[in-house]
């Protein structure tokens, strides 16, 4: 395998939530980690904390500039998403327009940090409405965050998500599904191994049938749910790590270590997830 591969590596600060911005970009330097999935909620940035969009703009720019000077880079920008108040699937208008306003901001603010990457997820329907029902509202959200994401150059990454996160997107052929409905060269895929692995979907499958749409990867070990440290798992990591470098995947990979079992010593899960990529490389 190429040893490339530690050069697409990125994390996610989600996974410190319970410590300062701070002890994240140290831990980072720290792995040799240069490449961050910045996501964007408190304590780090949350963007509704700043009364202006000018005092939003300035937060930005010192922070950019903290994780510049360390040679680090955004490379997505990530919302929360999976949680009320934020859904583009509701069935309740006035909370899918604000979740469709909620992205549109955050557009803006990815190119600020640097990024023409924003992290994006089906949303969840109601479990007592028809699935149909939600997957339309979902696909209507979806086809406005397009338009506007055309016109802004930003890439909407789509991730697949375990079924009991949402009855919406959680295969393979939902998220094809997606990308057809919507048929806008902004909307993309990110693939979620643990999700993927929990309906039995295959990587090599999404490269067959979604060529030139993949823009991202998730990945983490799994039994095969949780998003555990790589080799704590019963994920074939090294057969992954494989396909991609088979199917010349050249994009970023984020290890999406955040189980919360992991919440309060986040840095001794990445070391020891690095560590098993640099291990793995030289063999």
């Amino acid at each position: 395998m190429s040893r490339e591969i530690m050069n697409q590596i990125a994390v996610m600060n989600v996974q410190y939530v319970q410590y300062s911005f701070d002890f994240f970009l140290d831990s980072m330097a720290k792995c040799g980690v240069k490449n961050i999935e910045l996501w964007t909620g408190a304590p780090h940035f949350y963007y509704e904390d700043y009364l202006t969009y000018r005092e939003t703009s300035k937060k930005i720019k010192k922070l950019k500039g903290q994780i510049e000077d360390l040679g680090m880079k955004v490379i997505c920008l990530t919302p929360e998403q999976l949680n009320y108040p934020i859904n583009l699937a509701a069935k309740d208008e006035r909370l899918r327009t604000r979740t469709v306003d909620y992205f549109s901001r955050h557009m803006e603010m990815a190119l600020e940090f640097g990024t023409d990457q924003l992290f994006i997820t089906s949303g969840s329907g109601l479990r007592d409405v028809q699935r149909e029902e939600s997957w339309k509202y979902s696909r209507e959200s979806l086809e406005i965050l397009a338009e506007k994401a055309e016109i802004t150059g930003i890439k909407l990454i789509m991730e697949q998500l375990q079924p009991y996160e949402s009855n919406l997107i959680t295969t393979r052929s939902d998220i094809e599904r997606m990308l057809q409905e919507v048929d806008s060269s902004s909307l993309q895929c990110c693939v979620d191994v643990v999700a993927m692995a929990v309906v039995k979907d295959e990587l090599e499958d999404f490269f067959k049938s979604l060529e030139g749409r993949i823009q991202h990867i998730h990945l983490a070990d799994g039994n095969p749910s949780g998003h555990y440290i790589l080799g704590d798992g019963s994920l074939p990591i090294i057969d992954y790590l494989k396909t991609l470098d088979n199917n010349k995947y050249d994009r970023y990979i984020t290890l999406e270590i955040n189980d919360s079992i992991y919440l309060t010593d986040p840095h001794l899960a990445l070391k020891r997830s690095t560590d098993y990529l640099r291990n793995v490389l030289l063999e």
